[in-house]
């Protein structure tokens, strides 16, 4: 289990919640089939495939939810409609009207979605009971929302917010590149975009380029701010932050998973290993970036 793309949320600091207090919250939204005209159901599933909902190593606890979404394209539903129509008009003997045609679309809709296939997906989050953290992987801020959306119905008061920097990431970002000089413990590495703050947002990207040399600092003396920059925390993680603290891209270097594979016996002693292993260092990264930002603001939840 080795995250990607995460967000990232502070925990209220009165917060008291256990796993298995947990386990019994999720246990009562767990993900059911889509049944019958259902175009979705979301729901709790295990992270291991027991029957546990909720995996816990000292003060980190693993947890997921489900989403079964019946696959019916808009394509697929035209078609069938078209036909319909073409077969009630030459029936009647005249077109049918705006209303007639939507009912007749829906009609159809209903009839085709009990046949459709279902598609799941898996949305995973981490909870840090030690740094009072909530970090949900996840590539856009929609499944996100999502998640938190389906979480605050099964766990009562159960705020969360996006983790605040006192440096917001694009100056620390732009001071960073211009200085040549990454924050202590991080490097520069080849992934970058810059945009300028006009109405135009103009914007220049850079992949496996070296980041230094006076094409560069111009576009920052130009007005341009960085908004995505490519980074690798001691040797062990690379990631792209961007403007918004969100970190995309992780990638756990060998080093890392190296560690565990030379100690496990078995497929669950491996995915023990691993989250710790995961939860451990991006712990530690992501402490270290707060600091590299200027430490949290602190609001109250």
């Amino acid at each position: 289990m080795w995250f990607k793309n995460i967000f990232i949320y502070r925990l209220p600091p009165d917060l008291k919640i256990t796993a298995n207090a947990l386990q019994e919250k999720l246990a009562l939204k767990p993900l059911m089939p889509c049944s019958g005209l259902d175009k979705q159901s979301r729901g709790w599933v295990s992270c291991r495939g027991d029957d546990r909902l909720v995996h816990s190593v000292n003060k980190h606890i693993l947890f997921a939810l489900g989403v079964e979404q019946k696959l019916l394209p808009a394509s697929i539903i035209n078609r069938f409609s078209k036909e319909r129509v073409a077969d009630m008009e030459a029936q009647q003997g005249f077109k049918l009207g705006r209303k007639a045609m939507k009912n007749l679309k829906q009609a159809v809709t209903d009839e085709l979605l009990p046949r459709a296939f279902a598609l799941q997906r898996t949305t995973y989050a981490w909870l840090d009971l030690a740094h009072g953290r909530l970090i949900v992987e996840a590539a856009s801020s929609g499944k996100a929302d999502e998640f938190l959306e389906q979480l605050s119905k099964a766990v009562d008061n159960f705020p969360v917010q996006l983790i605040q920097t006192k440096l917001s990431p694009v100056a620390a970002m732009t001071g960073w590149l211009a200085a040549e000089n990454a924050p202590a413990g991080f490097t520069l590495d080849r992934e970058l975009e810059l945009r300028s703050s006009d109405e135009n947002k103009a914007t220049i990207r850079y992949a496996n380029h070296v980041l230094e040399g006076k094409e560069i600092l111009g576009h920052i003396s130009a007005g341009k701010r960085v908004t995505r920059l490519g980074m690798t925390w001691n040797d062990r993680i690379s990631f792209v932050l961007n403007e918004h603290l969100q970190i995309k891209r992780i990638d756990f270097l060998e080093i890392i998973k190296e560690e565990s594979s030379k100690v496990a016996d078995n497929e669950d002693e491996m995915f023990d290993l691993d989250f710790t292993l995961m939860t451990g260092e991006l712990a530690k990264m992501l402490t270290d970036l707060t600091e590299a930002l200027g430490g949290e603001m602190l609001k109250n939840c």
